[in-house]
């Protein structure tokens, strides 16, 4: 990562770009997590664009931007915070541990901030696989916000947050920490003269994307469930309930559903994100020296 101040919004709008590109596979991806069936992602994706038209790959869009200038800006915005207090008192040099818990304490943050708009994520991604009256059918993000406040109380923004917690502690530092270790290691190696250039973000980004993909898959299917849970007579399912269900229908390979339409989703957003990211300090940075 950069180490030049950098604007708060950085991270979310680097986010946010990337999200545009790799939404279909997002919402594939919390279609299949939400589903008990196995039916593969292409053939998932192939179904939706053949029944619902190709733009209906990208419903929920408005909720991921959302999600994203909320949840990505408040982990990279902390995290670069909490890095250079930390750079202040060790001479301007970071372990990898304090990367590491850098990391996770802005993840942990940033998720508890992103809930609200998680919810409203996994509803609208998931309406396409649903009978229509179990739709939401939540016209954007925003609107999405206001009903479920509404109908459900408060309360509902809280569902999943645990699961959401670990999960954005596990992927702030998988994302952060490894893309930072593996861009160090790639520079520093003696078989490849290699520069700071798009190549070694490229690899760099695919280390981490996979890294993430599967240390995140057990958190991010259950938080996908518990999201999704309606309230019926006051009353939703909780995790334990939730884990106990899935464990007896599908068994322990429920955790790692949606691992691979995860990590096609993840892989080229993490790459996405971090060129952007880069690209963005260096406009930046360059702007500054103006």
């Amino acid at each position: 990562m950069a180490k030049a101040q950098q604007p708060f919004w950085l991270g979310g709008a680097s986010a946010s770009m990337a999200a545009c590109f790799t939404h279909p596979l997002d919402r594939t991806k919390y279609c299949m997590q939400v589903l008990a069936s196995k039916q593969p992602m292409l053939k998932a994706m192939h179904t939706f664009a053949v029944r619902d038209g190709i733009p209906s790959l990208w419903s929920g869009l408005s909720a991921s931007i959302l999600r994203q200038t909320t949840y990505s800006t408040a982990r990279f915005a902390l995290y670069d915070v909490l890095a250079r207090q930390l750079q202040q008192r060790r001479d301007g040099k970071l372990s990898a541990t304090d990367t590491i818990a850098c990391a996770g304490v802005a993840g942990g943050l940033a998720g508890m901030i992103g809930n609200p708009t998680e919810v409203v994520l996994v509803r609208m991604c998931s309406d396409g696989v649903k009978d229509a009256k179990q739709r939401y059918r939540y016209p954007n993000a925003l609107s999405g916000l206001v009903r479920i406040g509404r109908e459900e109380g408060l309360g509902a923004f809280t569902k999943g947050l645990g699961p959401n917690i670990v999960r954005s502690i596990l992927m702030n530092v998988s994302q952060i920490a490894v893309y930072s270790s593996a861009k160090r290691q790639l520079l520093s190696n003696n078989f490849v003269k290699l520069s700071d250039g798009v190549p070694v973000h490229i690899a760099a980004s695919l280390i981490a994307g996979t890294v993430a993909t599967t240390v995140c898959a057990p958190a991010d299917v259950l938080k996908s469930r518990l999201q999704n849970a309606a309230t019926a007579k006051g009353e939703t399912p909780g995790l334990v309930k939730i884990l106990a269900t899935s464990l007896k229908n599908e068994g322990p390979r429920f955790l790692m559903k949606g691992w691979t339409p995860a990590w096609l989703r993840l892989a080229p957003n993490t790459v996405l994100m971090f060129i952007f990211m880069e690209q963005l300090q260096r406009l930046f940075a360059a702007k500054s020296t103006l």
